[in-house]
């Protein structure tokens, strides 16, 4: 299907160190993971994303169910964390509730690199405290993360804040104002936007909108106080720990439902698709979807993006050799060659062998091609002498170890 992928056994490694890493990052912050189901009533999309979203006009895969419910494929995982949340009453149980996520969400887009219809995410919310600490905190998880796999260098850390409902919709006035007169050069959505709401303007990706908004008024220059004030406070603890970010006003995001603090973390490293994670608070979302008047702050990435990214930091970085290969010659050397294998993965041994009779040539350039560490040799020779033939493969080494013995040596067969 157009937009969708497969991912391979040779790529699934990278996979696995990206998870991995952000499965050990974030629980070292007290993260829990959360797994909720694939199809949401398209109703909470519709009321936490915003109507007047691009996700929600254009690109949810909604369908109705059997009993007539309007259901939806997720298109992000915020919405719903947040309604497991409520129904779970987790606010009863702790007042912060820290929750992590991994899955696949879907978007009718337009498919090119980097971008796909049916995609991957990994995701945190904080959800429960307002301070700003808390903002820096899951900034500063988030860049743990990508210092973990080893791509800061590539990644540049934004940030900005949109404010809150006092000072916001003074700025929404201002935007108004100064689109009005260039009406006529934005496209169709935008001049529809123009008065529900003019924010999403500013994210618009059409070429003549994004001159038109060059010039529009900043946020940062309409914050009130108390939200000028959050916003220092976010900066002033990122600051504290090394976190290196640049000031972006032109952020928005691309959902409804965030305030105050805003950021993305992107790169110059895979053309238009340049935003790898991103995220901010969005303080009204649980009690607009029916839950306690609660603060939160979270952030998405893109699993396939920060793949990408990682193929071109580490093209040969993530091949799984196996650490042992087992070659035999002979029907008996191949019986003694299965119960081998069988104890050596007990021992947490990576293990091929060969299952059919083929030549020592021919098992040798398997071996070789599987990256196997070592290769056992198991002949006719072999099991008269009790022996195995234990081949170094990277350093052309050959000894003979005794087969009860080829057991206990597991530790040293591990890469």
């Amino acid at each position: 299907m157009k937009g969708f992928h497969d991912i391979l056994p040779e790529n699934i490694k990278r996979w696995h160190f990206i998870e991995d890493a952000a499965k050990r990052i974030f629980e070292l912050y007290g993260f829990s993971e959360i797994r909720m189901p694939v199809l949401e009533f398209t109703d909470l999309f519709a009321r936490s994303l915003g109507t007047t979203t691009d996700i929600v006009e254009k690109e949810m895969y909604t369908f109705t169910d059997r009993d007539g419910s309007s259901l939806t494929l997720r298109p992000e995982g915020t919405a719903g964390v947040v309604r497991a949340y409520i129904e779970d009453s987790m606010h009863a149980k702790s007042s912060i509730s820290k929750l992590y996520y991994t899955g696949m969400m879907f978007r009718h887009e337009r498919p090119q690199k980097g971008r796909f219809r049916g995609f991957y995410q990994i995701g945190a919310e904080l959800i429960g405290p307002e301070e700003p600490a808390s903002d820096a905190e899951i900034v500063t998880m988030l860049w743990r993360f990508f210092e973990e796999i080893e791509l800061t260098q590539f990644l540049e850390l934004e940030i900005s804040s949109l404010g809150d409902q006092n000072c916001r919709p003074q700025y929404k006035e201002k935007l108004v104002q100064y689109f009005t007169p260039q009406k006529e050069e934005l496209c169709e959505d935008c001049r529809r936007r123009l008065q529900s709401n003019p924010l999403r303007i500013l994210d618009c990706k059409q070429k003549k909108c994004k001159e038109v908004a060059a010039d529009a008024p900043s946020i940062l220059d309409n914050l009130c106080d108390e939200c000028e004030s959050h916003f220092n406070c976010v900066k002033d603890n990122l600051t504290s720990v090394g976190i290196p970010f640049s000031i972006n006003p032109k952020i928005v995001r691309g959902l409804d439902y965030y305030t105050r603090t805003v950021f993305e973390i992107t790169t110059d490293k895979l053309g238009s698709q340049n935003a790898v994670a991103a995220g901010g608070r969005y303080d009204g979302l649980v009690k607009e979807l029916g839950g306690p008047d609660t603060a939160a702050v979270g952030f998405a990435m893109g699993i396939e993006r920060i793949v990408l990214l990682q193929e071109q930091a580490l093209p040969e970085g993530f091949k799984k050799d196996v650490d042992v290969f087992i070659a035999h010659l002979g029907d008996q050397a191949r019986e003694a060659a299965f119960p081998l294998a069988f104890n050596l993965r007990k021992n947490g041994v990576s293990v091929e062998m060969e299952y059919g009779s083929k030549s020592l040539k021919s098992q040798m350039k398997r071996a070789d091609k599987l990256g196997a560490s070592f290769t056992l040799i198991i002949g006719e020779d072999e099991l008269q002498q009790g022996v195995v033939k234990v081949r170094n493969m990277k350093e052309s080494k050959e000894e003979d170890i005794k087969l009860e013995d080829v057991v206990n040596l597991s530790e040293k067969f591990k890469s």
